[in-house]
């Protein structure tokens, strides 16, 4: 004991303040792109979607995929699409718009 403190001085005892219901990671927020989200979903729903007449929209749940975020990166093919997401940055919004989809805040990730 006494050649451990010795060497190793500081060692025993408690030190710092208890922070108690300690949150971490509350900046997660993982983004994907607009030129990345029909990748995220299947060849199958994208040519439905090209030859679909009806107008019925594909839905992508953004959150379901494991990302929070829709970034305006990109651009979007003229397809209507229903998107679900917790954020959406302006300039995705604005892009988004443009081509006449649907926005949808989601406030928490799917299950």
């Amino acid at each position: 004991m006494t050649s451990f403190s010795k060497y190793h001085p500081g060692y025993f005892g408690k030190v710092g303040r208890t922070h108690y219901h300690l949150k971490r990671n509350q900046s997660f927020c993982p983004t994907v792109s607009l030129d990345k989200l029909w990748t995220l979903v299947s060849e199958q729903t994208w040519a439905n979607a090209a030859e679909n007449k009806t107008g019925a929209a594909p839905i992508i749940d953004v959150a379901l995929l494991g990302y929070y975020k829709v970034l305006g990166k990109g651009k979007l093919p003229k397809q209507p699409v229903i998107m679900k997401a917790k954020f959406f940055s302006r300039r995705a919004e604005e892009k988004m718009k443009g081509v006449v989809c649907v926005l949808v805040l989601c406030s928490r990730k799917a299950k």
